[in-house]
């Protein structure tokens, strides 16, 4: 069993529960658990199942009791749930902490629906997790694939429903989607559609529009989807649907770029800070984008290293500049930005970017030196 606590400032790192028992009776666990000072003020729980893939029995949670033990502070719930849940199999819950006078997140059902060209074929010989992000934090990683809800099937493409609960995410702002498979396989995706079950909007559009190809090089894939655009009404819903079968619609609008970043090979080049870009070109400017989930390597921007990322955005012209930069987060949060290289698939053009300098500011602005 494992638990993360979400705080006003952050989330804690997944906390096991294996090795943490301090005292058990028949019926009673207590862990004795170090939290980081620095998370604020908790405001949820998501507990659930270590593992996503090996068979494990049955767990009946009844009550779960937290206490601060330098102020007292106490908060307790009663759960009464079986993990995994029915019917869709997920393996975490989520519950908000309530403290006095505080604002209290309610429990939200979102539906998430995927729409694709050949997820039933495939249903079998691969594994799909989704981690909804939000402005008031995360899923974590949901599995996707346990049971298809509401299938529909057309001639070319297909739709399935899948329902996440969560405590209340606020504006839903990206989706990071981790794809596996033990054997070969490929797996196309259109689009995400979020949003509350118990409404009819917001519904937010994440545009995917890829074909992920699974095999035993390359195991697993990890995509992060910014959200393209939020449907408000119906009205927009209905200006949206006519639009899609016009040429320069907002969906044939989204142009893919696939960035490499360099960093330095020299010593303390690299960072483990967070970092960030926003792309601009001669008609608009891009959202910023994190750079978080390299194709290349798990522990992205290393010393000597090039990392690559794919990021969809609006139309924004001829990329002109770029801005870079890091939160300064981590031990020698200094880093040492060799070049960016951008391709915009959309015009077949490589775009360099030189920097040849340490970022150890928020943002350095780079200018475009040629592209080819």
């Amino acid at each position: 069993m494992v638990m993360v606590f979400y705080g006003s400032n952050g989330k804690s790192n997944p906390v096991s529960m294996e090795n943490e028992v301090e005292h058990q009776t028949e019926n009673q666990i207590t862990y004795d658990i170090h939290l980081p000072s620095n998370l604020g003020m908790l405001y949820k729980v998501r507990l659930g199942l270590q593992s996503l893939e090996n068979n494990i029995s049955q767990l009946f949670l009844c009550h779960f009791k937290i206490q601060n033990i330098l102020t007292l502070d106490t908060f307790s719930l009663t759960i009464n749930k079986t993990l995994p849940l029915s019917p869709n199999g997920d393996r975490w819950i989520e519950f908000p902490i309530e403290w006095p006078l505080k604002e209290t997140l309610s429990v939200v059902t979102y539906h998430l629906t995927i729409f694709s060209r050949n997820i039933l074929n495939e249903r079998n010989l691969v594994r799909v997790t989704a981690c909804i992000y939000g402005t008031h934090g995360d899923t974590g990683d949901r599995s996707l694939l346990q049971s298809l809800l509401n299938v529909q099937q057309g001639e070319k493409n297909e739709s399935f429903l899948v329902i996440v609960d969560a405590v209340d995410l606020g504006e839903l702002e990206k989706i990071v989607l981790l794809i596996s498979s033990k054997t070969g396989c490929k797996l196309d995706i259109k689009k995400l559609h979020v949003q509350e079950a118990a409404k009819e909007h917001p519904i937010y559009v994440f545009e995917v529009n890829e074909e992920f190809s699974v095999n035993a090089n390359k195991p697993k894939i990890q995509r992060e989807i910014p959200r393209s655009f939020v449907i408000r009404g119906e009205q927009q819903k209905n200006d949206i649907d006519n639009n899609l079968n016009k040429e320069g619609s907002q969906v044939k609008k989204l142009t893919e770029y696939t960035i490499k970043v360099y960093t330095g090979d020299k010593r303390g080049a690299g960072t483990d800070a967070n970092v960030h870009i926003i792309l601009f070109g001669n008609e608009d400017k891009s959202e910023v984008f994190q750079l978080a989930h390299s194709l290349e390597h798990q522990n992205p921007f290393e010393r000597g290293k090039v990392d690559t990322f794919k990021i969809k955005t609006k139309n924004i012209g001829s990329l002109r500049s770029i801005e870079i930069g890091h939160d300064g987060k981590g031990f020698a949060s200094g880093w040492f930005l060799e070049k960016v290289e951008i391709t915009d698939a959309v015009r077949n053009s490589v775009h360099c970017f030189n920097c040849n300098r340490s970022v150890d500011q928020s943002i350095i602005t780079l200018y475009m030196l040629f592209s080819f």
